[in-house]
Formats: structure tokens, C-alpha cells, sequence
């Protein structure tokens, strides 16, 4: 049987958007009938690069039921794909449409941060035919009237984790969410198991209003709110932190300073956090317990700390790199006649847990930092990607 052959779609960028390290999300509105699929294209025209082929193959892995029989041309439209976390998920999703054989061609577009860009590359995809489209809207409700105009034009369009406004069924096939409110839940239950007589939480997240922060940050109150027992300290309802390192440790540097006693800190993307927590032992001060997602450079800063003798409690959940399969598989099954998952939203599992011996925290020394231990995605294959 042929492999499945992925293509990199190059296209003139202007000026860049500042981005999110991972996006946000929200809750989709109720889910319409899903649109049928396009007919099947010609194959594209050549591109300026090609793409080694992804996953393992049909006859290796056997064919999964999202995966019908009708052959289509897949687009995979990135916002940005500039740094590790976006190079695993682009990847992983590149890997997940390489099962489905059906899949005869995958177009793969990076905006580089651009809406401009963004727009021409979904429209460039739809030029050349393809059958469905799965979208990491960056730029949000901006790129919106290209979605419409994309499934307006009969392609089965799936736009996932950062939600781009609309509706499914009229401005696009179906949205893929992360259910980010899940992450507030869990982390709520550990900071009731490790502090339970209550305590000062910090929350911090990436840009301002971003989606997967609120809906997290307000889970989280409300859960622990109705204890009785947790003051919130910080801006309601997160610390601005962009996802970045060094804003991250301005932050914390400014909350040690301000605030007497920190106990917890949730956060929903850890790996930022890496250079920052160090300013608790700097000012004399036991590091909080923290409720984060997961990184390798955040497992063996853990375990570093450890062996300094500055243990401090820590959970993760998985960071999502994998959402990227939840949509494709949507997106293939609807376009091929395969069996239209029931799954249309993601959670990130927990992954690590230093007061649990069944979830030990995580880390690989002889890996790069940048890759992601709660991802499908082999850590070898990862590190690979940052070559």
C-alpha cells in the first residue's frame, strides 16, 4: 500500500502577531449536523519542499475507524509553528493522518505568526483542492471569515484550541475545544490533597483574556472558592505571564515581593516557569506546591531541586500536544465516510504527581528540554524535531 505523502506549503508572510506558546480555547457552541465532504480533488501542485513521510503505516498499525474510504487530500494549516511545542504538535497531527490511508496527500501550511499569511495559506489549500481542512486559528476571530469561506466552498473545516468565534455547521464543520475548565478541576482537587487546611494560590497564564487560561483559572475558584478555605492572590483571574520565561520571572518576583506568603501556584503552561521559580530560594522561601503542565525541562528542574534539598510538591497535566489527533481524526472521519468520533473536545490527562509513586515526575537528561514527555510522540522523535 503507498505511504501517505505529507507536503510543506511555503507562502509570502508579512508582519508578525504576537502568539501564544500553546493558544487557548473555549467551549464551542452546540454541534450541527457535520457538513458532507468535497468530492476528491486532483493531487496538488508540487511544492517548494517536501516533508518526510509521517507515522507508521496502514498495514503496520491497521486502519482505524475514523478512517473511511473515501480518498481525500488533507489540509493542515498552522498559525504558527515556530517553536517546540508547535513543531511536536504539528508533527504528532501529521503522524496521526499518516494511519489513515484513505489520506492519499497532506498540504501543511506555517503562517509564521502572519494573519495575512494565515489567510492566503488557507485559501492557498482550498485553491488546490482539498477535501478537509484543520486549522490552528492563532490569530482567533480574525481568520474567521476564511473559515466560512473555506467550508462555504464544500471543504470539511475543523478548526481546533484556540476558538475562532462562530458556529458549527455554519461557520465551519466543527470546532475542536479544549476542555480547559478540566484542568482547573484537577488541579483543584490535588491543592485541596496537598494543602488542605487552605492557603494563598497564584494563578498565572499566558496572554491577557486568552480562553484556555480563564476558563482554568475560573474553574479553579470556583472549586476551591467554595471551600472557604483558599485566598486567590494576583490579578483576577490570572497573572499575565505571555507564556514567556523572562515576564514569567518579573511576575513571580514582583508577587514575592508583594505578597508574604504564596502556597500554591497554578499555572497552565509550566515549562515557562523554569527560570522563575528559582527566585523563591533566592528571597528564603520554599518554593509552592505547583499545578502546571508537563515539560522536560520542568521534570528535571524538579528533580535538580531535589537533590539541592529544595523538594517542593508538583502535578502536571499532559500539554497537549496530541490535540492536534483529536482533530484530524474528526476532520478525516467526516471527509472519508469513516465513523465521525464522539469525542469533540480535549482533555489534558494527568501526567506526573511528586506526592503519588503510580505518577513520578518525569525527566530525560540526556534529551533536550524543550520536548514533551506526556506526548504520543516518541521523546526520541521529538528530540529529533529540534535538531
Amino acid at each position: 500500500m503507498k505511504r501517505n505523502r505529507v507536503i510543506f506549503v511555503a507562502t509570502a508572510g508579512v508582519a508578525a502577531l504576537a502568539l501564544a506558546a500553546c493558544g487557548g480555547s473555549s467551549s464551542s457552541s452546540e454541534s450541527a449536523a457535520p457538513a458532507e465532504s468535497a468530492a476528491p480533488a486532483e493531487s496538488a501542485a508540487p511544492a517548494e519542499s517536501a516533508m518526510a513521510d509521517s507515522g507508521a503505516s496502514a498495514e503496520a498499525a491497521g486502519v482505524p475507524s475514523w478512517c473511511g474510504p473515501n480518498e481525500i487530500t488533507l489540509g493542515f494549516a498552522d498559525g504558527f509553528g515556530g517553536n517546540s511545542w508547535r513543531l511536536v504538535t504539528t508533527e504528532s497531527g501529521k503522524q496521526e493522518a499518516a494511519k489513515c490511508p484513505s489520506v492519499k496527500e497532506l498540504l501543511y501550511t506555517d503562517g509564521q505568526g502572519d494573519l495575512q499569511k494565515s489567510i492566503s495559506d488557507i485559501q492557498g489549500l482550498v485553491a488546490k483542492g482539498v477535501n478537509a481542512l484543520v486549522v490552528f486559528p492563532d490569530a482567533s476571530e480574525a481568520i474567521l471569515p476564511t473559515l466560512k469561506e473555506a467550508y462555504d466552498a464544500g471543504v470539511v473545516t475543523v478548526p481546533y484550541r484556540v476558538y475562532p468565534g462562530g458556529q458549527d455547521g455554519v461557520d465551519y464543520t466543527k470546532y475542536i475545544a479544549l476542555d480547559a475548565k478540566n484542568d482547573g478541576h484537577n488541579y483543584a482537587e490535588w491543592f485541596k490533597k496537598v494543602l488542605p487546611d487552605g492557603g494563598n494560590i497564584l494563578i498565572l497564564s499566558g496572554p491577557k483574556g486568552n480562553s484556555q487560561g480563564t476558563d482554568m483559572a475560573t474553574e479553579l475558584r470556583k472549586e476551591l472558592g467554595d471551600t472557604g478555605k483558599y485566598t486567590f492572590i494576583g490579578e483576577d483571574p490570572f497573572e499575565v505571564t505571555n507564556w514567556d520565561p523572562a515576564l514569567s520571572q518579573q511576575v513571580l518576583t514582583a508577587a514575592i515581593a508583594k505578597y508574604p506568603q504564596i502556597d500554591g501556584i497554578a499555572s497552565d503552561f509550566g515549562p515557562s516557569l523554569v527560570g522563575a521559580l528559582p527566585e523563591f530560594t533566592k528571597a528564603g522561601k520554599p518554593i509552592p506546591a505547583l499545578a502546571t503542565s508537563d515539560g522536560n525541562v520542568l521534570g528535571c528542574f524538579w528533580e535538580d531541586q531535589k537533590a539541592a534539598g529544595n523538594e517542593f510538591p508538583m502535578m502536571t497535566v499532559q500539554t497537549g500536544n496530541d490535540h492536534a489527533r483529536t482533530a484530524i481524526d474528526y476532520a478525516v472521519a467526516v471527509a472519508t465516510g469513516g465513523e465521525v468520533p464522539t469525542t469533540t473536545a480535549h482533555q489534558h490527562q494527568l501526567f506526573e504527581d511528586s506526592t503519588d509513586a503510580s505518577m513520578p515526575v518525569q525527566c530525560r537528561k540526556d534529551l533536550p528540554g524543550d520536548i514533551y514527555l506526556s506526548a504520543q510522540l516518541s521523546a526520541e522523535d521529538q528530540a529529533a524535531l529540534m535538531q
